[in-house]
C-alpha cells in the first residue's frame, strides 16, 4: 500500500509539472505590477490609493477587467473615505453635469437621464455600475470632459477658436488661455503616428490637450471638501505622468499626491513587458485574449 501511495504521488507530480498539461501553467485574468515591473497586488494598489489626493485610473475602454477593478477600488475607497470620496470620469462631458445631478437628486428618472445624456455605447456594462455606485452611496460624480464639439473645434482651428465661444459656453471649458506644452512626449508622439492625416497637423495634440486640461481643471474644482478624488479615464490621458497629471500640477495651488494606474494588454502577463514599464504607479496587465465589452 505504501508503494502504491508513492507511485500515485509521483504520477500526480509528473502530470502537474508537464508543460501543456493540467496544472502546468496558471491562467491569470490579470496581474498588477509596479512601474519597475515588480509584481504587486490589488491590496497594495488600494492601500496606496487611500493615501492619495487624486487617483487617475487609466483604462482600456473595452476591457472588462479594468472596469471591474474600478468598481472594486471605488468600494475600497468608499469604505475608507465615506462621503468624502469624489468620483468623476472622462466618459461624461461637462454639459451633462446638470443631468447627472438631477438624476442623483431624484428630479428626473433614469430613463430621462439616458435619453438626454451623451452616454457611451458601452455605458450599460462598463460605466453604469460606477455611476450607480456613486448615486446609491450619496457621492458626487463629476462629468470632467470637455464637450466633444469644442474639442473638435480645437482640432479644426486650434485653441484660438475657443475665444469665440459665448460666456455660457465658456462655463463648460477650462479658463482661457489654456496652458500647453507641445514638447510633452505624449503630444509629440501623436504627430508622429503612422497614417496621420496631413491636415491634422499640430492641432491633433491640442485637441487631446484640451480634454486633459478640462479633466484636470474639473477635478481641481471639485476636490475641496473631499478627501480623495477617483477619476476614470483612458490610459493614454495619464500614462507616463503626462496629460491630466501635467494639468493637475498646472492648475493646483498646492502639491497634490497623485496615484496613476494604467491598463495594458500582453500575450503573457507573467511579467511586465519593457515597453509597459514606467507607464504609471501601478500597471494592470491583462491577457490580450481577454473578452472585450465591444
Amino acid at each position: 500500500m505504501q508503494h502504491l501511495r508513492i507511485f500515485l504521488i509521483t504520477v500526480i507530480v509528473f502530470i502537474v509539472l508537464q508543460p501543456g498539461m493540467l496544472g502546468a501553467q496558471h491562467k491569470y485574468a490579470y496581474r498588477i505590477f509596479g512601474p519597475d515591473g515588480r509584481v504587486s497586488t490589488f491590496s497594495e494598489m488600494s492601500f496606496a490609493a487611500q493615501g492619495a489626493d487624486v487617483i487617475l485610473f487609466g483604462e482600456l475602454h473595452n476591457n472588462p477587467i479594468a472596469h471591474w477593478l474600478q468598481l472594486e477600488l471605488s468600494q475600497v475607497l468608499f469604505d475608507y473615505a465615506g462621503p468624502e470620496l469624489a468620483m468623476g470620469a472622462e466618459m461624461f462631458e461637462t454639459d451633462d453635469q446638470l443631468l447627472i445631478d438631477e438624476y442623483f437628486s431624484g428630479i428626473i428618472p433614469e430613463r430621462n437621464f439616458l435619453a438626454e445624456a451623451k452616454t457611451w455605447g458601452n455605458y450599460e456594462t462598463d460605466y453604469r455600475p460606477l455611476l450607480e455606485f456613486a448615486r446609491e452611496n450619496g457621492l458626487i460624480f463629476v462629468a470632467t470632459n470637455i464637450p466633444r464639439r469644442y474639442a473638435a473645434k480645437v482640432h479644426r482651428e486650434g485653441f484660438e477658436a475657443l475665444e469665440m465661444l459665448s460666456t455660457q459656453a465658456r462655463g463648460y471649458i477650462p479658463p482661457l488661455p489654456v496652458p500647453y506644452d507641445e514638447n510633452l512626449p505624449g503630444y509629440r508622439a501623436m504627430l508622429e503616428m503612422e497614417g496621420m492625416p496631413a491636415h491634422a497637423g499640430e492641432n491633433l495634440p491640442r485637441a487631446q490637450a484640451i480634454k486633459d486640461a478640462a479633466m484636470a481643471y474639473n477635478i481641481i474644482q471639485n476636490l475641496p471638501g473631499h478627501e480623495v478624488f477617483l477619476h476614470f479615464n483612458g490610459a493614454y490621458h495619464s500614462n507616463n505622468y503626462e496629460g491630466i497629471v501635467w494639468y493637475l500640477e498646472e492648475y493646483s495651488e498646492v502639491t497634490l499626491d497623485i496615484i496613476t494606474i494604467s491598463t495594458v494588454e500582453q500575450d503573457d502577463v507573467s511579467f511586465l513587458e519593457e515597453e509597459n514599464r514606467g507607464l504609471a504607479d501601478f500597471i494592470i496587465a491583462v491577457p490580450s485574449t481577454m473578452t472585450k465589452t465591444y
